[in-house]
């Protein structure tokens, strides 16, 4: 028994050792196999950038600008990839923005050689430079996009550390058709060091030239030259590259010196949700391809280019690739109707130029008959040449009944300037037809105004309290107060005036006597928020600007054609950068010795989101001639601008000149 048992136990530890030994060599092929694949792929990808680094050149600039705007250019290389064996060579608008008065290429040879810029493509922010050589350059492999896979490996190739040697980067593909259908994007590091070269998949084959991109397109954050929009996610996992087989059916004319554009319809959808909104076209912009084609304000946008298209994003996703010149098919829904339109993209369109009949309209209640009672004439306007007088009543567009004020915008910003208006008023118990040619809306100051709202019934009912009321935003350590007037009544829309407070804060006693008198008498709210430092204003207060203005908003009756934001030097500098980055807020911007700052980038002229501007220059400010040059811009950009200059170094505005800004504002829904 002792035998047979001591027999079974060696051979349990027999199994054991054998198991053992077999799992120890099973590990160890397990092991030698990883090494072999990493030895396998780490092969692969050398011998892929060897393929490819005959035809990644290295550039050198030399001169130009130290800065384009506010931004300052770095020195140094950038790289080049190969298109045309006879000297072409495609690489990033980046280092190129500063127009550098020579360019040096280095050869696969390795002579150096000179180059110059031939053509731009201004939509994927890609220049095609010449090489001065006889050389003859061998050209890569290009990747249709339609082989790409997301998940296969993906080489951003630059060379600019060493000419001998390209520098590389590993990564994925990990998305196709971003930026509106413009570029793939890969999470291999991607910076400065290789814009410009190629983006290749494990054979050395080229997926994309790389360049920094931004979803915003023409101006990256803080408005940035586009030439350098998305430089900001350098080495982040965040990089783009141009696929080049879509682009080579281009080559010929940047050869010929013509510089590519994005194509522009010439449209304003309606709503403000890209993901969500139906791509229905609130304006289409007279002389616009789109208005020349038929296109008309209530068309929605069904197929682009044979593309369904459900919400507006699919539209600029559609419309994205394409550049001036080319011919988009759209299929649109007109009433009952579906229409196709052949458009021919531009690229230029115009600046929107709001128009103008040249009249206030009442406000308070709505005639029971609809339309819109007029309240105001301006002197040498078209309403008051075609014969408009205080009281009449618009009723009518072209035969179109407008209810209100909303209504009667709706349709002139859809009516061309060139083509005379005919309006339907009512005069007493007389309608009659009046014909106009619109103006461009003026933002001159009206002299005296008579009053906007009708003697009104007494307000029955409890109503909401005023004077000084304390406005909190609880996820926010900022504070803020509204003024309310004594005689508000929540059945009668207010103005709303948001009052930046310049550097240093504000007493909070003193809010009520300075604005008191004209809101009782104009019906407006005031509000002031107050920064987190009263010391100074930063960028990013700008949300809780924002907040505060929709609490009001939700708060109190307010008219949303008269929200008027307004500071002082860093207050106006921060309103600047509220109302061009909130457009569907404010309707108008008041600002006294400020310009623009360097961190408000200027949006287009918005047909839906009217703003309209009253500048104020102290004439011995310091800011003076940079308030000017503001205004230039602003108008050059076809913004309405009144602009005005008050005696003495840098100030705010006296009483009297507030009185002035005042009335301005009460006329902010002018027509």
């Amino acid at each position: 028994m002792r035998t047979t048992a001591k027999l079974g136990f060696r051979f349990r530890l027999i199994a054991i050792g054998t198991c053992a030994a077999a799992l120890v060599a099973t590990t160890a092929q397990a092991q030698q196999s990883a090494d072999e694949i990493r030895l396998a792929e780490e092969q692969a990808m050398k011998t892929a950038v060897a393929t490819i680094a005959p035809s990644v050149v290295r550039i050198e600039t030399f001169g130009g600008l130290e800065r384009v705007g506010e931004q300052a250019i770095a020195a140094g290389p950038t790289t080049g990839t190969v298109v045309s064996e006879d000297g072409f060579v495609l690489s990033s608008a980046f280092k190129f923005i500063q127009q550098p008065s020579s360019i040096l290429v280095s050869l696969p040879s390795g002579k150096r050689a000179a180059a110059e810029i031939v053509a731009r493509d201004n939509s994927r922010m890609l220049v095609l430079l010449k090489v001065n050589t006889e050389e003859k350059l061998p050209v890569p492999e290009f990747v249709d996009p339609q082989e790409m896979i997301v998940g296969q490996w993906s080489l951003a190739v630059g060379r600019t550390f060493d000419p001998q040697r390209p520098n590389m980067s590993v990564g994925i593909l990990s998305a196709l058709d971003r930026i509106w259908g413009k570029a793939i994007q890969t999470d291999a590091r991607v910076s400065p060091s290789n814009y410009g070269g190629p983006l290749i998949d494990i054979r050395g084959r080229v997926l994309g030239i790389l360049v920094p991109m931004s979803p915003q397109g023409g101006d990256g954050a803080h408005g940035q030259p586009a030439e350098v929009a998305g430089a900001e996610w350098y080495d982040s996992g965040i990089g783009f590259a141009v696929p080049v087989v879509g682009l080579l059916t281009h080559l010929e004319k940047l050869k010929q010196g013509e510089s590519l554009q994005p194509g522009l319809l010439g449209v304003r959808l309606k709503g403000n949700n890209l993901y969500a909104d139906p791509a229905e076209i609130a304006v289409s912009q007279a002389n616009s391809p789109a208005y020349e084609a038929g296109l008309r304000a209530k068309d929605v946008i069904l197929a682009a280019n044979d593309r369904a298209i459900d919400r507006q994003a699919q539209l600029k996703h559609a419309l994205g690739p394409l550049y001036a010149g080319d011919v988009v098919k759209l299929s649109v829904k007109r009433g009952d109707q579906q229409l196709d339109f052949d458009v021919t993209l531009t690229d230029h369109i115009d600046p929107y130029e709001h128009p103008w009949l040249g009249l206030l309209p009442m406000r308070g209640p709505v005639p029971e008959a609809g339309g819109v009672p007029v309240r105001y004439l301006f002197p040498e306007s078209p309403a008051i040449e075609a014969g408009v007088k205080p009281g009449d009543v618009i009723t009518a567009v072209a035969g179109e009944a407008v209810a209100d004020r909303a209504a009667l915008i709706e349709r002139l910003v859809t009516q061309s300037r060139d083509e005379p208006v005919q309006l339907t008023i009512r005069r007493g118990e007389e309608t009659k037809p009046i014909e106009l040619k619109l103006a461009t809306l003026s933002a001159e100051t009206p002299g005296e105004l008579p009053p906007a709202v009708p003697e009104l019934p007494a307000v029955e009912g409890e109503q909401p309290k005023t004077g000084l009321i304390d406005i909190k935003i609880p996820e926010e350590k900022n504070d803020c107060v509204a003024f309310v007037p004594e005689n508000y009544r929540a059945d009668l829309p207010h103005g709303l005036v948001v009052w930046i407070h310049p550097a240093g804060g504000y007493k909070r006693e003193t809010l009520e006597g300075r604005w008191k008198v004209h809101a009782e008498r104009d019906h407006f709210i005031v509000l002031a928020p107050q920064s987190a430092d009263p010391a100074r204003w930063t960028p990013t207060e700008v949300d809780f600007l924002r907040k505060t203005i929709e609490a009001t908003l939700d708060r109190y009756n307010i008219d949303r054609s008269r929200v008027m934001v307004h500071g002082y030097q860093a207050g106006a500098a921060m309103a600047y950068l509220l109302a061009f980055t909130q457009p569907e807020l404010v309707r108008g911007l008041a600002v006294v010795d400020s310009a623009v700052p360097r961190l408000a980038p200027v949006p287009d002229n918005d047909p839906i989101n009217r703003l309209m501007i009253y500048s104020v220059a102290p004439t011995g400010s310091k800011a003076a001639p940079l308030i000017e040059k503001t205004v230039e811009r602003l108008r050059e950009m076809k913004f309405p601008v009144e602009a005005k200059t008050i005696d003495g170094d840098s100030r705010d505005l006296s009483s009297s000149e507030l009185g002035d800004l005042l009335r301005w504002f009460d006329s902010l829904d002018r027509l």
